[in-house]
């Protein structure tokens, strides 16, 4: 675009650049949305992001076995999105084990894999491209590994993976986490992190349930806080200098029982900022809270959804032994451009949309599994680097 262009384009109001964006195809508009934040923006607006196109959405999932990784669609306009995966080799034998804002990562095996080695591949379904990450290795007998995948289209075109390696003890006690490894795609590299936490006065735990990578950061569940862990750039000068990290403490903090997968709460974004979806004590309702540096008290519900119109029945909430609370729902994810919260209703074994503006409960699929909310991206994924 030149200079004249530029100008022109920026004489544009911004009720015509979304009445022309309307017009666009689906995978245009995604790839548009991945490089002009200004356009990006116009989906988080509300007067706006209901006349702009819908990118198709699903859930990814696989059985317990470790059969066929499979894709749940939620629209009719998913052609080309692989969600078996059979583009990647060896597919047949993948684990499936996160998704992020487009990308999904899987641990990769082989007829010819050493157990002694981890190693991971990252795809995009879209677009059928994939990268093999270098290897890394395994710790000794009473480590569990959770590894989770931070990409945010917007911000650049770069992935990382964050490999947190966890501590087990007699009766598989949690330990806490011992160190984290971290890969970049700018330079293919991993980074060990032992020195994060003190093991000894301040046990981690990271929690599998779903995450949120945001502005370089990434926010996950640990206990009842969300630990914030900052992405760092494999570059020669970051090499030994520990990334930032700290802790949010989550709404609605009990002490007085033992919450069940931490009140099955759920991590989400919206507009830039970290939202939180949660079910109250009595599970009648489930609130969505946004979080800001800005608010003195951190977190703001900006959301009230009756579980009584959504499943209709009153009896949610058990308490086993007096103390740990259960809730026979569970929160799986939330989309707040498109206006609706996911559920597993565990009375009816079924996964459930719930609309937020419109209060209608559609059925998904029967059967509960462990979902992982998928949006395609069709930007490219960056060259492979040498290793």
């Amino acid at each position: 675009m030149d200079h004249k262009e530029e100008i022109c384009a920026a004489k544009l109001t911004d009720d015509l650049v979304v009445d022309i964006l309307s017009r666009l195809p689906f995978k245009s508009f995604c790839r548009f949305k991945c490089v002009c934040k200004s356009w990006l923006t116009f989906s988080s607006d509300p007067h706006y992001c209901q006349k702009l196109p819908k990118v198709p959405a699903g859930f990814f999932y696989q059985d317990s076995d470790n059969s066929a990784v499979q894709l749940v669609s939620l629209s009719k306009n998913d052609e080309g999105i692989d969600g078996t995966l059979s583009f990647l080799p060896d597919y047949e034998q993948l684990k499936f084990i996160d998704c992020c804002n487009g990308l999904v990562l899987c641990e990769y095996r082989s007829n010819h894999t050493s157990p002694d080695i981890l190693r991971f591949i990252v795809c995009n379904p879209a677009t059928r491209e994939w990268r093999i990450l270098p290897d890394t290795q395994r710790d000794a007998d009473n480590f569990y590994y959770k590894t989770m995948l931070g990409f945010d289209p917007s911000r650049s075109p770069h992935f990382c993976v964050f490999n947190f390696h966890e501590k087990r003890g007699t009766g598989n006690l949690v330990l806490g986490t011992r160190r984290v490894e971290m890969f970049s795609s700018r330079n293919s590299l991993w980074l060990v992190n032992s020195d994060l936490w003190d093991p000894e006065n301040n046990t981690i735990s990271v929690s599998v349930r779903p995450h949120v990578f945001l502005d370089g950061f990434l926010y996950a569940h640990s206990d009842l806080d969300v630990l914030v862990l900052e992405d760092v750039v494999a570059e020669a000068e970051n090499i030994g200098v520990p990334p930032s990290n700290w802790t949010i403490k989550l709404p609605l903090h009990r002490i007085d029982c033992m919450a069940d997968h931490c009140f099955r709460g759920c991590l989400g974004q919206f507009s830039g900022m970290l939202h939180y979806a949660v079910a109250e004590e009595d599970g009648h309702t489930v609130l969505i809270w946004s979080y800001a540096d800005g608010n003195p008290h951190g977190w703001t519900v900006e959301h009230r959804l009756s579980m009584r119109n959504a499943l209709g029945r009153d009896d949610f909430v058990h308490y086993e032994d007096g103390w740990i609370w259960t809730c026979n729902y569970e929160i799986i994810a939330f989309d707040l451009e498109r206006e609706v919260l996911f559920l597993i209703d565990e009375t009816t074994n079924k996964l459930l949309s719930y609309g937020i503006s419109t209060r209608k409960v559609d059925e998904i699929k029967d059967g509960s599994h462990w979902y992982m909310y998928y949006v395609p991206c069709y930007s490219k994924l960056p060259d492979q680097e040498p290793y």
